[in-house]
């Protein structure tokens, strides 16, 4: 997988929503901000439909037809980091998974970012908004997708610039090869 450092207008910020998703091995959690990138609010729960991603995978299309239906300029996938920065075996997970939402959304932009304990965060906040431990199931993804979601939006503010990494596909291909593995795409970071 290639990296290299290219900065671009692309990667400016301007007007629009975004998009983040939380990428579980079960769930996926959707989450969007308003036209001006102020605040992120929570979309919905999606159920993964394999364990390889896939540009027609029905929770893949069901997020694509969420970016076309709000007009995103970006989404944002976590990636989850252990707390000394290294990727686990999860991280290769929302990797695949971002290389096969990028060939979906085409051309929204898809970017990597860093979502160390999202999860933890919003397990505390849904404890903290009076949610039994059992309800925290079907909304947590929505809620670690907030996170996410808020924390690009605070970076964007603080930086002008959009963080992580970004996506890149072949454009030449309708889809990922080899069912949407690492590889297929490369990451830029900025």
């Amino acid at each position: 997988m290639g990296v290299h450092v290219a900065p671009s207008d692309v990667d400016t910020v301007g007007r629009g929503v975004r998009l983040a998703v939380d990428v579980g091995t079960v769930r996926v959690g959707v989450a969007s901000s308003d036209p001006d990138g102020l605040l992120a609010t929570p979309v919905e729960t999606l159920a993964r439909a394999a364990s390889k991603p896939s540009s027609t995978a029905a929770d893949v299309a069901r997020i694509a037809d969420e970016a076309r239906e709000r007009r995103a300029e970006v989404v944002y996938v976590g990636l989850p980091r252990h707390l000394s920065g290294a990727e686990g075996s999860s991280a290769g997970v929302a990797r695949a998974y971002a290389v096969a939402l990028a060939h979906a959304v085409r051309p929204v932009q898809v970017r990597l970012v860093d979502e160390r304990m999202s999860t933890v965060s919003a397990h505390h906040a849904l404890q903290a908004a009076g949610r039994s431990g059992r309800r925290h199931r079907e909304v947590v993804d929505q809620a670690a997708a907030v996170v996410i979601l808020q924390h690009a939006l605070d970076m964007e503010r603080t930086t002008g610039r959009r963080p992580g990494e970004r996506v890149e596909v072949d454009r030449d291909r309708s889809g990922p090869a080899r069912g949407g593995v690492v590889g297929d795409g490369t990451t830029t970071v900025e």
